[in-house]
């Protein structure tokens, strides 16, 4: 019986404690929201252009 409740209370803390660290308050204010500017977006088209050449080259071969 002993062994019984002591496994019930290790369970309970391992159980609960997660939740206890994990209580954080939130953030003051909503954060600043970053647009994705010309530069981002063609070095986006670019990197996509040159996986599609890579992938076309290996097919070729």
């Amino acid at each position: 019986m002993k062994t019984l409740i002591t496994l019930i209370i290790i369970t309970a803390i391992i159980l609960i404690t997660p939740e206890l660290l994990s209580a954080q308050p939130g953030l003051p204010s909503a954060p600043d929201q970053v647009p994705i500017d010309g530069g981002l977006a063609l070095l986006a088209a670019a990197g996509g252009g040159y996986a599609i050449k890579k992938l076309r080259d290996r097919k070729k071969h």
